[in-house]
């Protein structure tokens, strides 16, 4: 009797467990802000993680340093080509402004969000993320044009089977 009585709940339960429980931690891409999964990529032993995209009015690429720590990203460094629009022309407090090589580096940040939003390219932007020494175009994983909230998240296998896993 315990036996069945085992089969009919027990069994569920551990099955409901194991999909729902949240243990995989990732990078989510959830759409806008409605929290919904669209991609994710597992995160390794790794910290540390860049943003890369082409400035839509220089035509050059700029690069985001970002490492993590618990549900924190904090953003390390920003380096580009061009003063020009919407770029920094110099660092804020203890950060430093340096130029090399004809590229300009803002390093020693310290700004730390919850979540990057950013706007998937479509035409010029080519969105890059570079992880591990790896590095994956978005828009072979997320519909160019599409709003989503960068966040570091722990998903649970459920999760895991409807978003876009992100691989190379």
């Amino acid at each position: 009797m315990k036996f069945k009585r085992f089969l009919a709940f027990g069994i569920p339960l551990i099955i409901t467990f194991l999909l729902f429980f949240p243990y995989k931690h990732v990078i989510a891409f959830s759409f806008e802000d409605q929290g919904k999964l669209v991609a994710y990529l597992p995160l390794e032993s790794e910290k540390n993680f860049r943003i890369k995209y082409t400035h839509s009015i220089h035509l050059s690429d700029v690069l985001e340093s970002y490492r993590f720590s618990d549900k924190q990203i904090i953003q390390t460094e920003f380096s580009y080509h061009d003063f020009a629009v919407g770029m920094p022309s110099n660092a804020e407090g203890k950060e430093v402004f340096e130029e090399k090589d004809g590229t300009y580096f803002i390093k020693n940040m310290k700004r730390n969000f919850t979540y990057i939003d950013l706007r998937v390219g479509q035409v010029r932007a080519n969105h890059r993320l570079v992880y591990d020494e790896k590095t994956y175009t978005l828009a072979d994983f997320i519909k160019p044009g599409t709003w989503v909230r960068i966040s570091l998240e722990s998903i649970s296998l459920w999760e895991q089977l409807k978003g876009v896993k992100i691989s190379g």
